[in-house]
């Protein structure tokens, strides 16, 4: 039988929630414009517990969590076929007055 692994209550750290920030243009134009910024973050995270690690890790207050399932790419190198890896992305609104600052 299939398991939904959304079922398991995983417990993580904030530092295992967030694996790093997507600093991209697009990335930068979203946190100045809309002060929204992305993140990959663990696969099996949910969105209140990626707002609890975006707000202790960077001490900002959090409006809004959207996040996306990427599946990974096809690749070819010469005769070998193989997947990049899925990620998961989330994209993290922040209140009007904060700021995180990645440089």
């Amino acid at each position: 039988m299939h398991r939904d692994v959304t079922d398991v209550n995983l417990e993580l750290e904030p530092h295992q929630i967030i694996l790093r920030p997507l600093v991209t243009e697009k990335g930068l134009h979203k946190a100045e414009r809309y002060n929204q910024y992305a993140f990959e973050v663990h696969p099996l995270a949910n969105k209140e517990q990626i707002r609890r690690a975006v707000e202790h890790l960077f001490d900002v207050k959090v409006v809004k969590v959207r996040t996306q399932t990427r599946r990974g790419k096809p690749r070819r190198y010469r005769f070998v076929r193989s997947h990049t890896k899925a990620w998961k992305k989330a994209i993290v609104s922040l209140d009007e007055k904060d700021k995180i600052t990645f440089f």
